[in-house]
């Protein structure tokens, strides 16, 4: 174990009480309580305020200070905490597909994980929003792999994979990657656009997410939304900053920033339906 990454203090942050091991249980463990305690949220960049990646601010934001991130910060700290273990892993970097055609080009601006464990691959992803992976998947093809939520899949197109999950009965595509290696600077390049471009929804959306382990909890701007397996999802709108600032806290775990900016975004944010 590493004695450069405060492996406690992150056990405790999301409620791990096993003894770590180098094996597929501590894996997929880790995940599953991983997305239940440290919540998607984009905060920072939507507040106009920065994204670092460094191990060690990662740990003083969602470690310390009671905050989550988006991918590259998720799956930056989950990956940090699993070699702090022992396990061997890449970092991978994807194209987005989630609502959009599965041969869409986009940006590379998705931070997923290859492990190594006992000369098997797997991959693992804390760090998708509304559809985080509550576990780890083997990488094999056209197998449906189950998770503690939705089941999902990898196709495989020559060196490209698709990763997809099944929402309601359909495979939709979240994402397309390959199994290169990549340098921390083009993770530094794809999170300073995603979390500065005038275009990019961190921006100019509030969006939070958390995966318990029933549900799956979502708000976008001030549409709260619970979705369980085999039920409709359940929306309502959050028309007050009290009542932002309640859901935010007790639903999705988060501790806000002290930041004036906080409560008028909160208000400025469009009424909807």
């Amino acid at each position: 174990m590493s004695d450069d990454f405060d492996l406690n203090a992150y056990l405790r942050r999301i409620g791990y009480h096993p003894t770590p091991a180098v094996d597929v249980q501590t894996l997929r463990g880790l995940a599953v309580a991983h997305v239940a305690a440290l919540p998607f949220e984009n905060l920072n960049p939507w507040l106009g305020m920065p994204v670092l990646l460094s191990v060690d601010a990662l740990e003083r934001k969602l470690v310390q200070g009671g905050r989550g991130g988006y991918c590259f910060e998720q799956n930056g700290l989950f990956a940090a905490a699993l070699r702090a273990i022992g396990f061997e892993v890449q970092t991978l970097i994807a194209r987005v597909l989630w609502n959009r055609p599965e041969d869409a080009i986009t940006a590379q601006t998705h931070m997923l994980l290859q492990i190594t464990l006992d000369g098997e691959s797997w991959l693992a992803d804390v760090g998708f929003g509304a559809l985080a992976l509550a576990g780890a998947l083997r990488l094999q093809p056209d197998i449906e792999q189950p998770t503690a939520l939705e089941p999902f899949r990898l196709l495989q197109h020559g060196d490209e994979w698709v990763m997809q999950g099944c929402v309601r009965g359909a495979w939709l595509p979240l994402y397309r990657f390959d199994l290169r290696p990549h340098p921390p600077i083009d993770y530094e390049v794809a999170n300073h656009y995603v979390s500065t471009h005038p275009q990019s929804h961190f921006v100019n959306l509030l969006i939070v997410d958390r995966t318990a382990s029933d549900r799956r909890l979502s708000l976008c701007d001030r549409e709260f939304t619970v979705r369980r397996l085999g039920a409709e999802p359940e929306r309502r709108t959050l028309r007050s900053v009290a009542e932002l600032r309640h859901v935010l806290e007790s639903e999705f775990l988060l501790r806000l920033p002290d930041e004036d900016a906080l409560d008028r975004r909160l208000e400025a944010l469009p009424e909807g339906d």
